[in-house]
């Protein structure tokens, strides 16, 4: 039997980076508001997949770890009364007869409100592995490294030539025995600025490379490389990080009659999807000259909240003022 916890202001689906912050705007503009994640921790993609690495393209913040930027946006949302819901996959949406949007949950549990704002990420996703690997029983072989630790005294080899895997192996040097990284092509998708750094700190590079063979018994020692018109090399490996990018869907969205291109869904300036008060921020959002950064998300919250709360309450100014003038 499902239950229904009342009507909120705004429903925001996704507890990641943009999704809290737009909880913590959401809350500055006086909405009611409820935040739902399947996953069963806040934070999105940063805590499953990064919370030790470092990142550096959040304004004003030279550098922050992962799990303390998480911690951060869950301090600044919570200087407002919003619901939290997490292990909480949301299903189904449905419009009611007096014009709000009922949600269920995959609880069975029914959420209604006046408007949704998408912040899903990349919806479920799923990391992509070697031909070699799948299916491997061998410990050592890591998609993500929650504990940076793990890697203290080891051989490291990473495969991927985005920045996650340049990001990783500039995480390791410091730490590990060694760290080589194996790329099937050339270039590196990455930053340059971080494939050179990447260079001058010693990580060995074998680009193009391509892991063949992983040897050990329970688990993993050894990993075979071979790169054009050489023979196999062996590699000592005591951590083998596959950083290969991930599939992701983003699953009963997809039905809810907005307009998608790709995986991605698409807005307008103010944010607004196909459909009238369901709006979206962050990567899963689309539009000419996009651009996939974290803080390029923080913004597109402020702008769909903004806009959300100028639809819902039409006294309420588009321009919310600026912070410093704000009462709590």
């Amino acid at each position: 039997m499902s239950v229904g916890i009342g009507c909120s202001d705004l429903v925001i689906i996704g507890a990641g980076p943009v999704g809290l912050y737009a909880a913590y705007y959401s809350g500055a503009r006086g909405l009611k508001t409820t935040v739902v994640d399947a996953l069963p921790h806040a934070g999105g993609q940063i805590t499953a997949m990064y919370p030790e690495k470092e990142i550096h393209d959040v304004a004003g913040f030279a550098s922050i770890r992962g799990t303390n930027l998480v911690d951060n946006l869950l301090l600044q949302a919570g200087r407002y009364n919003y619901e939290l819901r997490l292990s909480e996959a949301v299903s189904d949406l449905e419009r009611t007869a007096n014009g709000t949007y009922r949600l269920t949950t995959s609880t069975g549990r029914q959420l209604d409100s006046r408007a949704i704002l998408i912040a899903a990420g990349l919806g479920k996703f799923a990391p992509k592995t070697l031909t070699v690997a799948q299916g491997s029983p061998l410990e050592g072989i890591l998609h993500f490294v929650p504990q940076l630790s793990v890697l203290d005294d080891k051989h490291v080899i990473i495969a991927g030539g985005g920045d996650s895997a340049v990001d990783w192996a500039l995480a390791a040097i410091s730490r590990a025995k060694s760290v080589t990284i194996v790329h099937r092509r050339s270039m590196f998708r990455a930053h340059e600025a971080s494939v050179e750094e990447m260079r001058m700190r010693g990580v060995r590079i074998i680009a193009p490379g391509e892991i063949q063979e992983l040897r050990g018994g329970r688990a993993i020692q050894a990993v075979v490389v071979r790169q054009p018109h050489a023979e196999g090399e062996i590699l000592q490996c005591d951590n083998l990080i596959l950083s290969l990018g991930f599939t992701s869907a983003l699953g009963p969205l997809e039905q809810w009659g907005i307009k998608f291109t790709g995986n991605h869904v698409c807005v307008g300036p103010d944010m607004q999807t196909s459909r009238e008060l369901i709006f979206a921020a962050g990567d899963v959002s689309e539009y000419p000259g996009k651009v996939r950064l974290i803080s390029v998300g923080f913004g597109e919250a402020a702008i769909a909240v903004n806009h959300i709360a100028a639809a819902l309450f039409p006294h309420l100014q588009l321009f919310p003022g600026h912070s410093t003038h704000w009462t709590e």
